[in-house]
């Protein structure tokens, strides 16, 4: 029995917004950081210094608390400003934000031993990458050339109202 090809297809492509990349990097970003701190959680120690009041080095408190909010917040906040914010507004707002973030997230690994290396290093790595995501697709925003303006002319308005006429 013979076959018969079938016509090759590509598979559709379509244009994402910058918006919707943006927010689905923020997102991404966001997820990550939360598993992160979840597995950090299995470093022995970690849950009786907890317990003892205590996270790294500082001891617990509210505004220790309070800037944990500023920090997850903040990758939370940008997905909605990612898909809200005019788009001028919205690149400016994603090259600071994002490039603020990059510092935060290798500050993570200070203090830390050569034991842990391997698991921040990938960690901050692709927290890093996800950021440069960010900041490329914000940096490299499509710009649009506004329409031509037509000239006007007292010809052209003569014309223009007979036909509307």
């Amino acid at each position: 029995m013979m076959r018969t090809r079938q016509p090759t297809t590509t598979l559709e492509h379509l244009r994402m917004p910058v918006q919707a990349k943006l927010a689905a990097a923020w997102t991404s970003l966001m997820f990550f950081v939360i598993y992160i701190d979840f597995f950090h959680l299995y470093k022995p120690g970690v849950i009786d210094d907890i317990m003892a009041g205590q996270i790294f080095v500082f001891d617990i408190s509210g505004p220790l608390l309070t800037i944990f909010v500023v920090v997850i917040g903040i990758p939370a906040l940008m997905i909605l400003l990612s898909m809200t914010l005019p788009a001028r507004a919205n690149r400016a707002t994603n090259l600071i934000v994002a490039s603020v973030q990059v510092p935060l997230m290798v500050f993570n690994a200070a203090g830390e031993s050569w034991e842990w290396a391997s698991f921040y290093a990938l960690s901050i790595g692709i927290e890093v990458l996800i950021l440069a995501f960010i900041l490329r697709s914000a940096w490299t925003w499509p710009r649009t050339t506004p329409p031509a303006v037509m000239a006007t002319s007292p010809d052209r308005e003569a014309d223009r109202a007979q036909q509307q006429a």
